[in-house]
């Protein structure tokens, strides 16, 4: 890239910051650099700028944790960066993996909690009211394609907004200039400014889903279905987005009056008016949840233990009142490499047992098979609870356990007659009548196996 083209890459920046109104003249910005290329084009970009629109630019920086000197490397990367350019640098720091431990979330939910609640923080203890972040058009793609495998709808098929509010402050608002940017374009701009960053290796393993949608999914579909896809996908989003932003101010006007007509609505702005008043709530989004409120008014839902919901003809949530779901909360903790247990009507055996040959066992009424090392010393056997999640071998991620039940036709009663086994971290990797958990199957690398048999107790 040559001048004129680093010229090219900051008018694009220019224009469409002015032309979305991402910052006013004269403000104060907040910059989060990681240390990636990706934050230091930003960073460079938007000191490129900053004297010809009087921004007073300020540097944030959130140490993770996760990869040791890594991490470390990146911290005094960004730094050393702020400080040779002349600008206030704000640094956190937060161990990701306790903290995920500790809440029951993956490490990505946590990290991202994390890392915006310590960006709002700052802005709002130094009064900047904007945060930019250094998404670009790559990310859009990838967060499209682990959307839609997660079965998002509308809203989150049309990815990230070029300027949205924080989820940790919603005073603090987010710009994101370089969305329209692609990878290769920031990186082209990064070497013709000689600028220095800091390559994550874990963006090269492929034990994450993103990362795998980035290393080998989206190469595959580029170049044996769609050579455009990055083009059509996020014109798709576009769209997408569009249409969604319609449907939800149809859904917040049609409350704000009051109508009645609920049933007169079109689907779409049904869902999105239920939608709406579930968020308020602070109940989960659950697609499955929504159409049985919208189906058929006046019928109640367990939404929780302690929560059961159900539409009025004008389409109102209405809470059932002294609602207790009686979800049975016995448990009994294992322990030892040999034993046997009895739990909830069932007879449990298990034996753990070192395994020099990886030889798998054969499939038999009542037995499974796990890698003990991953489980660990203690097991944990209860029944459903109210926002349990399971990901049963084959699938990308976990889900609700609920939908599995729906899906495998379990009825309602029986499902809290069931068993389940869980960590003592809480992660489940059994459930009685469904596919064992992905993280605990068998597999070459596995030294110690878990012999797991249960059988039913006379009546």
């Amino acid at each position: 890239m040559q001048a004129g083209c680093v010229d090219e890459f900051l008018q694009r920046v220019e224009s469409e910051i002015e032309n979305r109104r991402l910052l006013a003249r004269g403000q104060k910005i907040l910059v989060a650099v990681s240390g990636g290329a990706d934050s230091m084009a930003l960073l460079r970009a938007l000191q490129g700028l900053a004297n010809k629109n009087r921004w007073k630019l300020f540097v944030a920086h959130f140490n993770h944790q996760l990869r040791g000197r890594d991490s470390a490397a990146d911290e005094k990367l960004a730094g050393r960066t702020a400080e040779k350019l002349r600008l206030k640098c704000f640094h956190g720091r937060a161990d990701v993996k306790a903290m995920a431990a500790r809440s029951g979330i993956s490490v990505e939910m946590a990290a991202r909690k994390l890392r915006h609640d310590f960006l709002a923080r700052v802005a709002r203890e130094n009064k900047i009211p904007v945060v930019a972040l250094a998404h670009h058009a790559d990310d859009q793609v990838e967060l499209f394609f682990l959307r839609l495998l997660r079965g998002a709808g509308g809203e989150g098929l049309a990815g990230m907004k070029w300027r949205s509010r924080s989820p940790a402050d919603k005073k603090i608002f987010l710009v994101r200039p370089l969305l329209g940017m692609s990878k290769a374009e920031i990186l082209a701009f990064v070497r013709a400014n000689q600028l220095g960053y800091r390559e994550d290796a874990t963006n090269a393993s492929n034990d994450f889903l993103r990362n795998r949608i980035r290393n080998e999914l989206l190469p595959q579909l580029q170049k044996n279905y769609q050579p455009g896809l990055m083009k059509t996908v996020l014109r798709l989003m576009e769209i997408t987005g569009a249409e969604s932003e319609f449907a939800g101010d149809a859904a917040r006007a049609w409350r704000a009056r009051r109508q009645s007509d609920f049933d007169q609505l079109p689907v779409a702005v049904q869902r999105r008016v239920l939608l709406q008043q579930l968020t308020a709530a602070g109940v989960g989004l659950d697609f499955e949840l929504v159409e049985q409120l919208r189906s058929v008014p006046g019928k109640f839902v367990s939404v929780s233990a302690d929560l059961a919901l159900a539409r009025d003809l004008a389409g109102r949530l209405q809470r059932q009142p002294h609602w207790k779901n009686k979800f049975n909360a016995d448990e009994r903790t294992l322990a030892g490499r040999t034993g046997d247990a009895e739990f909830g009507g069932r007879k449990f055996q298990w034996q753990s047992e070192v395994r020099k040959i990886f030889r798998r066992p054969g499939k038999r009424a009542g037995a499974e098979f796990f890698d003990a090392d991953k489980i660990g010393k203690k097991m944990i056997l209860r029944h459903w609870r109210a926002g349990d999640r399971f990901q049963p071998i084959g699938l990308a991620s976990p889900v609700k356990l609920q939908d599995l039940f729906v899906n495998a036709k379990i009825p309602a009663p029986r499902r809290r007659d069931l068993v389940l086994a869980a960590t003592a971290s809480g992660e489940i990797f059994w459930v009685e009548g469904l596919r064992i958990g992905e993280n605990f199957k068998l597999t070459p690398a596995t030294t110690r196996m878990l012999a797991w048999n249960w059988s039913k107790l006379p009546a």
